[in-house]
């Protein structure tokens, strides 16, 4: 099994860097076959803008860029997408949702035209999401933020092309709390994507032999 681990975050000494290198320690340790890919979206220089190049492809006018391509082969190589990102102004940083913007693109994430059916085309991929606020749960709760993430996060990106969405946690409270806390919290994330069988887990308990 193998996860494809993105991170939206300008600063490598983050704490949403942090988390997913917790998440694939812990995704590793719980199963040693599996393997993962950490896409540090900012260190690669990958560019968000929705251009001419990505309308046109929209409209099956174009095959989509080189760029956009290589994104597209990354999630088509994994089982499981886990985003790992911080909360801006209620939702996903924008080099992060520039990504989902350029790389789910018509014709590979969904199949729209005005003539035929609509297809969602992403129904095999698992996703997780993991969201590092500063504010607390009360703050979410009281005031919507976090019914309005799931509506178009969870529900306006994902279900729209099928994919399903396992797990979606948000990690609150940010500035105060211990960053241990969340970290631990990453961790178990990842000893849980990939969920073992039991015949599985008994090879695995096995002591290596001498």
């Amino acid at each position: 099994m193998h996860a494809l681990i993105v991170v939206a975050h300008h600063d490598p000494h983050s704490l949403t860097h942090g988390l997913a290198k917790k998440i694939a320690q812990g995704l590793t340790q719980a199963n040693r076959s599996a393997t993962f890919e950490i896409a540090d979206l900012a260190a690669e220089g990958f560019d968000p803008r929705f251009s001419f190049a990505d309308h046109a492809v929209h409209h099956r006018e174009a095959s989509p860029p080189m760029d956009v391509l290589a994104e597209q082969a990354r999630i088509d190589r994994a089982d499981a997408l886990v985003l790992v990102y911080p909360i801006y102004w209620w939702s996903m940083p924008a080099l992060l949702k520039g990504w989902i913007d350029r790389v789910f693109s018509n014709g590979w994430a969904f199949d729209f035209s005005l003539d035929k059916p609509f297809i969602k085309k992403l129904q095999r991929l698992q996703v997780h999401l993991v969201a590092v606020g500063g504010a607390d749960d009360d703050t979410f709760l009281r005031h919507g933020y976090g019914q309005a993430m799931t509506a178009q996060i969870d529900h306006g990106i994902f279900d729209y092309c099928g994919a399903r969405v396992v797990s979606s946690q948000r990690l609150l409270e940010s500035e105060t709390l211990e960053p241990a806390l969340h970290l631990d919290n990453a961790y178990l994330i990842g000893q849980r994507l990939f969920p073992l069988s039991e015949e599985t887990a008994q090879v695995q308990a096995r002591p290596e032999c001498a």
